[in-house]
């Protein structure tokens, strides 16, 4: 593989590391900011983030708005958003306060 061409994984945190600390953005936000629907494969790439804590794979959730799995746990992934001001009612947190869109 070339040096300038990034993989679908570099790809995916570069999207991510345009959320800022107190907004979240979905996996299936960063596909289709990718122009993919691999949304699977996105959340793949979070669990593998070699670079943690720079990109930040706290800030991707679900599209319904639920947490949504963490590499280190759920718990350590809710403290984490809390920290940042991010508001979580019953395991969901309201997208229409906290989304960040990246398209």
């Amino acid at each position: 593989m070339k040096n300038d061409k990034k993989s679908f994984n570099e790809r995916c945190y570069a999207a991510l590391k345009k959320v800022p600390k107190g907004k979240v953005t979905t996996y299936k936000e960063i596909a289709k900011s990718l122009h993919s629907r691999a949304y699977r494969a996105v959340g793949n790439a979070m669990n593998r983030n070699p670079y943690t804590p720079e990109v930040p794979c706290h800030r991707v959730i679900n599209s319904d708005g639920k947490v949504g799995g963490f590499a280190s746990g759920i718990k350590s992934k809710v403290k984490m958003l809390k920290k940042e001001g991010i508001e979580i009612n019953r395991g969901k947190i309201n997208l229409k306060k906290f989304f960040c869109k990246l398209r």
